[in-house]
């Protein structure tokens, strides 16, 4: 569950419930619940207790699933570094995974094993975290690894591993600089916090602070920080206080007190003046920025804050967005947010200039709303709708009990930054109290102070990212407890004793079996299929309506079509135009948009159970009745135009635009820019009526399906859909769309396809093929040997790559999953002087695996263990089911597939697999696509004896 102060501009994105408020004209009757009383709903029940050692233990009994999520959280993070160590932190997580004394191989082994999901680990300023999800019968095995690292780490950590993942971090630091806006997190902290402050320097630090590195560094680090008394354990899920009790003595019950670990102090810096600065990079347009330091995430103003930031730029009908993009359109697209940390936070404010405006109209009309924003303040009904927008993915977020956003993280985060598991609450109270006049003054006091304004303009890089990162702080000295087992004068003097047997993991035992819910099934009046289970968790109902369209049914003579006329959708009905549709949502508590795959166009709905009927009233008016007013497309039309440049910049995206259409010919409907986003002509071209005919083709009832999960019956939803639904019948001038899938796909020319992107730090490579297997063939022994080869972190192209050459924070292969022939696909982003040799390590792992070295007992064992059991944690969600649900329709499978699906799993064998793969996959056939400098990546491509063309994406 995302806690309130960790959600940079997630006002905007949040899923919505409810609020008080005038509801719809059609849904009086719906009688929405006041903001208040949603607050009080939102309640995470726990227990505590903390280990003679100091390790502060929460608890959280979930039964839902048989699953029990692990977060281990350490009061350590980048603000922690001393001088000349930045990036340190970071670089230690990294090293956290590599094993420990008694559990000596990649962590993410044994974890596999088990069917963990969201198994990872982060760094920020204030706290570095470890956490995964497991079968309940698992926990013993987590909890070993957990503590084996916290308390058993140092004899396994060599100055092999510090040296590979140094290379690891490195190139994930150039894999975001070379993004576009990827030098941004420099910019930000640099300008807003001076030199030596703790929030000054980035979190990924410097090259030369990473390269400084020594494994004495190293040692001193854990001794320093990772005792447990500087550490929050949460387990969240199928468990209760006294076993957890039990079990987290036995493991970490022997492990020794740290030193106490103090903050450097921090506080919120103030600009002496306005600071303006401008810098290029590989944009589609001019970004104007302005951004101030606030207070941290304690502080009583943090919530007022971002509920003005919400106000201001972060709804869809906020401030910003009516009056520079909506009414008087000078900027494509327009933001606010605040995001806070433990001791400070920021708050930034952007706009993206519409091509032909002169970028100081833009900045100064920006400066000119700040201006009346802060003057007037917001409304109470603005105040309602940020609430509610952000209340729904609140509730929604109570029914995942761990992962990256769960409750274990909403737990651990008020453990560690406010001495409380329950401050959400604090939060949420402040939340519904916020008063327009309090939120005025709050932002007055905080925003009218100097602002940095940075503002990015469309050129080549004059800066790169490998002299950034670092800072001069002061020196943090620390004393190594005594009774730790590392001395940097002795060395290694020996673990201390321990309560547990770490001789070998513990047993997995009592695995539970998949339970997926019931698929029922109806039928509206005018024949629209509903698919529906019912999951009561949470008081929230999703929907999905499907229709079997997707990219693939865009012309090929007017590609982006089916995008454009999606977010001409979102502008208005032909009842509400676009800021009262938007208004409608938020005080409606909906979260309503429509997206599109290659197969599929799917409009989707969350909603609170009391508002369903309402909500489902306002998702038919905007399917059914869209306005596709002529003013708006011009306002949608520049923005995706936009978009276009920003992807034409990207080197991933530009590698997949130049890659699909070669490898399924311009005539099959694969054969396109994955995105949907089109070309810059067709979009241009393209006419309201062109829009219009493409939703009678294919957006109709004859062509529809609805999904549904939630807290619902089938029973009640089906006459709430015939209500919304049931009378809407098929234009009967208009054909329905069909999609050509019998276009025959070229016989692959194997080459590589360059595309010269000047001052890039890293290469994207990506190589793909069509096979001759389409998404309904049962091919579960060949997306195995995927995993094997290259789809996952334990796979052997990323262990090579990554692990063992240390030249890319990481590399995976995938089979795609749309309705027809299937692509296997292997992307590597990797350091540009080694672009060639991964190349060749890629053709020599895959030519290995096709040949006498094919899958390892080893290897079938973890693949199969790991697919069978993750099933259950799969599907802990509402969402998952839906998305479950989808596949099993979409691919003619039974109801029981997921439940069947174990079985298939054990029944594979090492030779089935190797099979599969031979057949399917291969290097002769392969077709290469590299975006990187062609100065430094083309002579190292000429000897690999392919063919060498220069690529140009569509466009």
């Amino acid at each position: 569950m995302p806690r309130f102060h960790r959600a940079a501009f997630v006002l905007a994105l949040s899923t919505s419930l409810v609020a008080a408020g005038p509801a719809l004209a059609k849904a009086k009757e719906a009688k929405p619940a006041p903001v208040a009383d949603l607050v009080k709903a939102v309640d995470i029940p726990y227990q505590s207790f903390t280990l003679d050692n100091g390790l502060r233990v929460i608890v959280h009994e979930d039964r839902k699933a048989p699953v029990v999520a692990v977060s281990v959280w350490y009061r350590v993070g980048s603000k922690h570094e001393p001088a000349g160590k930045t990036g340190f932190a970071h670089l230690f997580e990294h090293l956290m995974f590599n094993g420990s004394e008694n559990a000596p191989g990649d962590f993410f082994e044994p974890l596999q094993q088990v069917g963990a999901t969201d198994s990872n680990g982060t760094t920020s300023f204030d706290r570095t975290n470890y956490f995964e999800t497991v079968p309940t019968g698992a926990l013993d095995r987590a909890l070993f690894l957990e503590s084996d690292r916290m308390g058993h780490l140092l004899g396994a950590v060599t100055q092999e591993k510090l040296d590979n993942q140094r290379g690891v971090v490195q190139n994930e630091k150039r894999q975001g600089d070379n993004n576009p806006y990827g030098l941004l997190r420099y910019e930000i902290f640099e300008n807003l916090f001076p030199k030596g402050h703790p929030y000054h320097h980035s979190t990924i630090g410097s090259m030369a602070d990473l390269n400084s590195a020594s494994l004495a560094d190293v040692k001193k680090w854990f001794t320093d920080n990772y005792g447990p008394n500087n550490a929050v354990l949460v387990l969240a899920g199928d468990v209760d206080v006294a076993t957890a009790r039990a079990k987290v003595q036995t493991w970490f019950g022997d492990i020794p007190r740290g030193p106490e670990v103090k903050a450097p102090p921090a506080s919120v810096p103030t600009l002496p003046a306005p600071l303006a600065k401008e810098v290029k990079d590989l944009v589609p347009t001019t970004r104007i920025y302005r951004m101030w330091a606030i207070p941290g995430l304690n502080d009583a103003e943090a919530v007022p804050l971002q509920m003005a930031a919400a106000v201001l730029g972060g709804l869809s009908s906020s401030r910003l967005d009516n009056a520079m993009v909506r009414k008087d359109p000078v900027a494509v697209s327009v933001g606010a947010g605040a995001q806070t940390y433990e001791d400070a936070g920021i708050l930034i404010v952007q706009a993206d200039v519409k091509p032909g405006v002169d970028p100081k109209v833009v900045g100064d009309k920006l400066d000119a709303e700040i201006a009346k924003f802060l003057e007037t303040g917001p409304t109470a009904d603005e105040l309602q709708r940020a609430a509610a927008s952000y209340l729904g993915g609140t509730i929604s977020g109570l029914e995942s009990v761990g992962g990256f956003g769960g409750k274990a993280v909403t737990l651990a985060e008020g453990a560690l930054y406010s001495n409380d598991p329950a401050y959400y609450k604090v939060e949420l109270d402040r939340l519904a109290k916020a008063t327009p006049e309090q939120t005025m003054a709050v932002a007055r006091k905080w925003m009218s102070r100097p602002a940095f304004s940075l503002t990015y303009t469309p050129g080549e890089r004059t800066e790169g990212g490998e002299n950034r990162g670092g800072a001069v702080t002061a020196g943090k000295v620390s004393a190594v407890a005594p009774d730790r087992y590392w001395n940097p004068e002795l060395g290694d003097v020996g673990p201390a004793a321990s309560f547990a047997d770490r001789s070998q993991l513990p047993a997995v035992a009592d695995l539970k079996a998949l339970d997926f819910p019931a698929i029922e099934r109806a039928k509206l009046k005018n024949g629209i299929e509903v698919v529906f289970a019912r999951r009561a968790t949470v008081p929230t109902v999703q929907v999905a309506v499907s229709f079997d369209a997707g990219y693939a049914a865009d012309p090929h003579d007017a590609l982006g079509t089916q995008s454009l006329m999606l977010s001409l959708m979102d502008e208005g009905t032909t009842s509400r135009d676009s800021i009262t549709f938007a208004e409608a949502k938020e005080r409606l508590g909906a979260q309503i948009d429509g997206t599109a795959t290659a197969d599929e166009t799917v409009f989707s709905l969350f909603a609170l159970k009391p508002n369903l009927s309402a909500s489902l009233g306002l998702l038919a008016d905007y399917i059914r009745n869209p306005a596709f007013d002529a003013q708006e497309l011009e306002r949608v039309r520049a923005q995706q135009l936009n978009r276009l440049k920003a992807e034409l910049n990207n080197p991933n995206a530009i590698a997949s635009r130049v890659l699909m259409p070669v490898l399924y010919g311009a005539d099959h409907p694969y054969g396109i820019p994955p995105s949907g986003l089109g070309t810059t002509s067709a979009v241009t071209a393209a006419t309201r009526d062109q829009l219009a005919a493409f939703h009678a083709a294919w957006i109709r009832p004859d062509n529809a399906r609805i999904f549904v999960v939630g807290d619902t019956t089938l029973k009640e939803v089906t006459k709430q859909l015939d209500a919304a639904f049931g009378n809407w019948k098929a234009p009967a001038a208009t054909a329905k769309g069909a999609k050509h899938f019998e276009t025959p796909v070229p016989t692959p020319k194997p080459r590589i396809l360059l595309f010269d992107r000047p001052k890039s730090p890293q290469s994207v490579i990506m190589a793909g093929k069509v096979l001759t297997v389409k998404g309904s063939d049962e091919i579960e022994p060949l997306r195995a040997a995927n995993d094997i080869f290259g789809g996952n972190f334990l796979s052997r192209f990323n262990m090579n790559l990554r692990e063992t050459r240390g030249w890319s924070y990481g590399v995976r292969s995938r089979i795609s999953n749309d309705s027809d022939r299937l692509t296997w696909v292997a992307v590597a982003p990797v350091q540009a002087d080694r672009t060639g040799d991964s190349i060749r390590e890629f053709q020599s792992d895959i030519q290995a695996y096709l040949g006498d070295k094919g899958t390892t007992q080893e290897e079938l064992e973890r693949t199969v263990n790991g697919s069978v059991r993750e099933l259950p944690g799969s599907f802990e969600t509402s969402g998952d089911v839906l998305g479950g649900i989808r596949q099993i329709v979409k691919f003619g499978r039974p109801d029981d597939y997921y439940e069947k699906l174990p079985a298939t799993y054990e029944a594979m064998t090492t030779a089935e697999i190797d099979a599969a793969a031979r057949k399917a996959l291969s290097t002769g056939d392969l077709v290469y696509v590299v975006v990187g400098d062609a100065a430094v990546v083309k002579p190292q491509l000429d000897g690999l004896g392919l063919p060498v063309e220069i690529a140009t994406p569509a466009n």
